[in-house]
């Protein structure tokens, strides 16, 4: 696919006509406030996998509503004092994986803690292992309009306050150092890490690779790929909800979040991903409120971004952080 978006010179001045809710940071006050008026009960199981070099354990901890949320922790083996911590959330459709899998981060000598996505797991990879407890009105089939009708019954309400939680659970491991906490995520991860971003005021920094979840009001009317386009379909079955359905969506709109963003923050982008369109990923980058932030973009990639390349960049880049 050639490139379709912006030009490049208008992507680093685009900004999103995303309307922000007067209500957005009380609405996620009180949703955490809830979520955390249940113990955190963080167990970690340790898992033989026959690796040397890493330790992992199966990690379960209270989320949205109470409910379990899984995730694994990996230490580099031999780790004695407190490591600078990941804590990295999932791409679309995906699940944690096996406990072998996803060794980069603490084989440079940090702490991983990796999120299962509640509900998801099933799409690619080796699968997740964290239901979904909460129903919703009709949907169309993926994530995207389950619970579209308010904020309140929205299903990303329950992914991004697990993950709150989620870097809650990673902090209270002994070996991980709370004073530097990274974030970080592909797609859906990346729209999650920029969510976190904004939702939790004392991160190291944050790294979203070619985020989802951003700038929904021009994402749902440029793309034809899904996930964006399960809303279109779901709007074009229920006739006259576009008005309620975006606001909703503007309370998940990472965005809104980036404008929150605490943290030095290292974007990607692609020029030719039709999946996160670039200039929904510089809407949110433009946005992003701290001053030390960097964007690195691949000009002729689609959703693979940099693949291996941006993590090369990632890596030296985060030398200076954490």
């Amino acid at each position: 696919m050639a490139l379709f978006d912006l030009p490049l010179d208008e992507l680093r001045t685009y900004r999103s006509r995303s309307v922000e809710p007067e209500d957005f940071d009380a609405f996620w006050s009180t949703t955490l406030e809830e979520a955390r008026a249940y113990d955190l009960d963080v167990r970690y199981e340790p898992v033989d996998t026959g690796l040397s070099t890493v330790r992992v354990y199966d990690v379960t901890f209270a989320g949205f509503g109470g409910h379990p949320v899984k995730g694994w922790l990996r230490l580099p083996a031999g780790a004695t004092e407190p490591l600078p911590l990941v804590v990295e959330f999932v791409g679309y459709g995906g699940g944690r994986g096996l406990p072998h899998e996803n060794l980069l981060w603490a084989s440079t000598g940090r702490a991983h803690f990796m999120m299962d996505t509640r509900g998801q797991g099933s799409t690619w990879g080796a699968g997740g292992d964290t239901p979904d407890p909460v129903g919703s009105g009709p949907a169309h089939p993926g994530y995207m309009t389950r619970g579209i009708e308010a904020p309140e019954t929205y299903y990303y309400r329950r992914v991004l306050t697990d993950a709150v939680r989620a870097v809650e659970a990673a902090r209270a491991h002994p070996l991980a150092d709370a004073t530097r906490t990274v974030v970080a995520g592909e797609s859906q991860g990346g729209g999650i890490s920029i969510a976190v971003g904004g939702l939790v005021p004392d991160l190291t920094a944050v790294a979203p690779d070619v985020p989802f979840l951003c700038d929904f009001p021009r994402a749902v009317t440029l793309t034809d790929r899904r996930p964006y386009r399960e809303i279109g379909a779901y709007l074009s079955t229920h006739r006259g909800r576009t008005a309620e359905a975006l606001r909703t969506l503007s309370y998940f709109d990472g965005v809104h979040f980036a404008a929150r963003g605490r943290a030095p923050a290292l974007f990607s982008a692609a020029l030719e991903d039709q999946t996160c369109p670039p200039s929904t990923v510089f809407a949110a980058f433009n946005a992003w409120a701290h001053d030390e932030k960097a964007i690195e973009v691949y000009d002729f990639n689609d959703h693979e971004g940099g693949g291996p390349y941006h993590q090369v960049a990632k890596l030296d880049w985060l030398r200076s952080y954490a």
